[in-house]
């Protein structure tokens, strides 16, 4: 059945108005013409009782018979074959009159009025179908000179005024409605296409978002409509967020892998023996293998936030000057290590590690000789600098190398990632970093604010 059914929605609804109008149009239909029918009858009732009482008015009484004058005042009682005819009966079922119209009418027609005798008080009126004859029946008693006679008045009408007074009404009926449901399917074609234009403007909308014309569904869509663009538009924000953080995460793990293979490349061409470069290629190894899960982890988490467990500073900055000691060994740098020993830091440890990681990685590439790093209590947590003594950064460079690929100094190698991994993670933990010049080494001063758990 489903595959018999237009894929439009568009098509559906005007089908299934094309079904439904044609019945409601045949539906009322045949309720006006019966009520209008009712009402035909009613009037050929209320006709027939009218002239009922025109004879009753006419009649006089005449040594126990009814008498009417020759001549009527309803000319339909005259002519005959005038579709109007009345008869006086009495009890015995004798005709006592009968009008000049009814003068052509068959016995059997006479019989089946006469055969009718209602009580008294009861008004009869029938249609008679196989004559097609509408018939009242008025039984009266009349009382005079001291006794009562009974009579019957009967009139019959035929039903062709009826019958073509219905033929009328039903050609202007269909007629009537035929045209408007032509125009009602008009219009509510017109309306489906006025009504389901936001489908297929979202539906280009989404086409341009596709073919990257566009980032966002931004049009005026109907209240309907709009919470599903609003979702429609998160889902595509969402996306796309997750899109880039995953681009990141790859060219973080490459940047965070430098380190690691720069020392095991460096201790290959050192004069060391077999045991100890083995275990040197191990250790980097293992860094290797947890720098690999942490961006994963990193990858598929949208926000980091404060571990309850404080992790100490000083050591790590131990551990990471040891490794930058190897891997710039032919710079002779000297790093400073002047971290207080009780300041902590709330997270992850790992996430602690690649922050300074990167930091003194980058004071080191383009420092001279010294490196530094220092901390101090603030209100609102710790604050961490690293400084060095190379050609430091302008002010309005300040900005700029915070930003993910951004570089200075082309002329040594990088990919301008660290800083913006830096930025990454301390904004998920509602810190910041902020860059300016080192008052006392005279090059470039990165300070690190590592927010207090709440």
């Amino acid at each position: 059945m489903r595959r018999f059914l237009p894929r439009s929605l568009k098509s559906r609804l005007f089908v299934a108005s094309l079904v439904l109008l044609p019945l409601i149009i045949v539906a009322a239909v045949v309720i006006l013409q019966r009520a209008h029918y009712d009402s035909l009858v009613a009037s050929e009732r209320s006709q027939a009782q009218l002239q009922v009482y025109l004879l009753l008015g006419l009649a006089e009484l005449d040594a126990g018979e009814l008498k009417l004058p020759e001549m009527l005042p309803e000319p339909s009682f005259s002519q005959p074959g005038s579709g109007a005819y009345a008869f006086i009966s009495n009890e015995r079922k004798e005709l006592l009159w009968q009008s000049d119209s009814s003068a052509l009418l068959p016995a059997t027609q006479m019989a089946v009025v006469l055969d009718s005798v209602p009580t008294p008080g009861e008004v009869l009126f029938r249609y008679l179908a196989d004559s097609r004859f509408y018939m009242l029946q008025y039984p009266i008693i009349w009382e005079g000179s001291g006794e009562e006679r009974f009579f019957m008045i009967s009139v019959l009408r035929s039903d062709e005024r009826l019958r073509e007074q219905m033929r009328a009404f039903s050609a202007r009926l269909w007629g009537s409605l035929i045209g408007v449901l032509v125009l009602a399917l008009s219009m509510q074609y017109l309306i489906l296409r006025w009504g389901l234009r936001p489908l297929g403007r979202l539906a280009a909308d989404l086409r341009h978002i596709e073919k990257g014309e566009s980032d966002s569904l931004s049009g005026n869509y109907p209240r309907e409509v709009q919470p599903v663009t609003e979702n429609l538009n998160q889902l595509i924000l969402t996306e796309r967020q997750q899109r880039e953080r995953y681009r990141n995460t790859l060219a973080d793990l490459a940047h965070s892998l430098k380190t690691p293979l720069a020392v095991i490349t460096g201790a290959s061409s050192e004069n060391l023996s077999p045991e100890v470069y083995r275990k040197l290629v191990e250790e980097q190894s293992q860094r290797m293998n947890q720098i690999v899960q942490y961006q994963l982890s990193r990858a598929v988490k949208s926000k980091g936030g404060l571990a309850a467990k404080p992790v100490l500073v000083k050591p790590l900055v131990q551990r990471v000057s040891e490794v930058l000691y190897k891997v710039y060994a032919d710079k002779l740098i000297q790093i400073d290590n002047r971290v207080e020993e009780g300041a902590q830091f709330y997270g992850d440890e790992r996430d602690l590690m690649e922050l300074l990681g990167n930091l003194m990685e980058n004071a080191c590439k383009y420092g001279m000789a010294r490196v530094q790093i220092t901390s101090c209590g603030a209100r609102s947590g710790l604050l961490l600098m690293v400084e060095d003594d190379g050609p430091g950064v302008l002010p309005t460079q300040s900005k700029v190398i915070l930003e993910r690929g951004q570089r200075i100094d082309s002329s040594i190698s990088g990919q301008g990632i660290g800083l913006a991994v830096v930025v990454d993670i301390l904004s998920s933990y509602g810190g910041a970093l902020e860059v300016d010049s080192s008052p006392e080494l005279k090059g470039a001063r990165f300070r690190m604010l590592l927010p207090m758990p709440a």
